[in-house]
């Protein structure tokens, strides 16, 4: 696989959480910037209500196909709004539980949509600059 190189002294990682109803249509998008990535995974995150959304509405706001969760993976130069997108995973992304925590309620959306028969309206109040930090811990455990 080729891809252009991403310069990240001027282009600042994200992962973004969206959610897509059954009428394939998005109804949540939430940015959170990977400010530290430890193995893959995020250590360090923040959610940012940004230039991103309103790109991904226009440009992928309808997906024929789509219902559920994805997580767009892109890097995003904030100075012209040029976009260098790099995946598209069809699950919960790993920093997820930051998106939650936000307002942003997918397994709430799931359960309304499809086991209560209910019509989701596009939602954007979750909460943004919201941080996310992870840690790992010892646990040492004594034999008997």
């Amino acid at each position: 696989m080729f891809m252009e190189y991403v310069d990240l002294g001027e282009f600042r990682e994200f992962t973004v959480d969206m959610y897509y109803g059954r009428d394939n249509h998005v109804k949540c998008i939430v940015p959170r910037e990977r400010i530290e990535v430890r193995g893959g995974e995020v250590s360090k995150a923040i959610t940012r209500n940004n230039f991103l959304i309103d790109f991904l509405k226009e440009h992928i706001e309808y997906q024929p196909g789509v219902i559920g969760c994805i997580c767009v993976q892109l890097f995003y130069r904030e100075r012209d709004n040029t976009i260098v997108g790099c995946e598209i995973n069809p699950r919960f992304g790993g920093g997820y539980p930051l998106s939650y925590h936000a307002g942003a309620n997918f397994p709430e959306m799931i359960i309304k949509e499809n086991l209560q028969g209910q019509t989701l309206e596009y939602k954007d109040d979750w909460r943004d600059n919201l941080m996310m930090l992870r840690y790992d811990a010892e646990v040492i455990v004594e034999p008997n």
